[in-house]
């Protein structure tokens, strides 16, 4: 497994920033058996402090895959691959191999698909809306989300809908919940 989306959830937008982003991913891949790899959010950021407040894009801090779900699926050979990507349920799976509430027929309640990102289609930053560089839980900040399963309402896959990392904003970082979201994100193994 080189690829999850996480397990555990979080009401607001305030992840502790991209070091608590990635302890939370390299602690839930612990717990999976794979914490041998360096395990990293998938998250932009407009300034972060490690870098000399320079800002991130989700997409650098990856690797360059491939990347595999704990089922061994196949997520993305490498950037491109996943950047062009559609979201899909069968795939973008957490990392106990279950899959994320969603639009998908049969899905349990409640919607549960926007993962949280900060990022455009192509992995850069979306400045504005990375929720404080992810140390906000503030009614006047966003995020931007993608859809897991690539789906919006009634299956819609068109547009931005079906993108697995930027399909729109959130209503605010004070809480996750309102357009289908239960703070989770992406983490995927760098090396």
């Amino acid at each position: 497994m080189s690829f999850f989306v996480t397990s555990s959830r979080s009401s607001t937008g305030n992840l502790g920033g991209l070091s608590g982003a990635d302890s939370l991913c390299q602690n839930l891949a612990n717990a999976a058996g794979v914490g041998n790899k360096t395990w990293r959010a998938y998250l932009s950021v407009e300034r972060d402090a490690n870098n000399g407040n320079r800002p991130i894009d989700a997409r650098s801090r990856i690797g360059n895959g491939p990347w595999f779900n704990v089922k061994g699926a196949l997520v993305a050979s490498n950037l491109t691959d996943l950047h062009a990507r559609k979201g899909d349920a069968t795939v973008f799976i957490d990392e106990k191999g279950q899959p994320i509430n969603g639009q998908w027929p049969g899905s349990p309640s409640p919607v549960e698909h926007d993962i949280m990102t900060g990022s455009g289609a192509d992995g850069t930053l979306l400045a504005g809306l990375t929720c404080g560089d992810w140390t906000s839980d503030s009614t006047t900040t966003q995020g931007q989300v993608g859809h897991s399963d690539g789906l919006g309402p009634n299956g819609d896959t068109s547009g931005a809908l079906s993108s697995w990392n930027s399909a729109h904003s959130n209503l605010n970082c004070a809480n996750t919940a309102p357009r289908g979201g239960a703070g989770r994100i992406y983490c995927f193994a760098r090396d």
